[in-house]
């Protein structure tokens, strides 16, 4: 099987007063999510579950968050989930503690020699 990259998507998400860092990478899955329309799934007769999704969180402490929260929250594939230092923390020395921004990539791979008709 040739896993081929189909879709690269990136979004962005924050806690902005909580420091709770799987709330941030959460939002910045769903806003890469959201970016995307799969159509080539009903058009290739791609079966959304068979799709290899690649998940990489950008965090200031990835030890906070918690991938099996971020691979549920996408809706089809089997999730893989890295989580890696990157993102921000802002500081807010007048209350304390931080505003938590996460950066998520989403890649999607698929055996594409599987589902094209070489027919034509």
């Amino acid at each position: 099987m040739a896993l081929k990259r189909i879709i690269l998507e990136m979004g962005h998400g924050n806690d902005m007063h909580g420091g709770d860092y799987t709330k941030a990478a959460l939002r910045a899955v769903q806003d890469a999510i959201h970016h995307s329309s799969l159509p080539f799934l009903r058009t290739l007769k791609v079966e959304p579950a068979s799709m290899q999704i690649e998940v990489t969180i950008g965090v200031q402490r990835p030890d906070k968050v918690d991938g099996a929260q971020v691979a549920a929250s996408l809706p089809h594939g089997q999730v893989k989930v890295n989580v890696v230092k990157g993102g921000l923390d802002v500081i807010d020395e007048e209350r304390g503690g931080a505003s938590v921004i996460a950066t998520a990539a989403i890649a999607v791979r698929l055996d594409l020699e599987k589902h094209l008709d070489h027919s034509a």
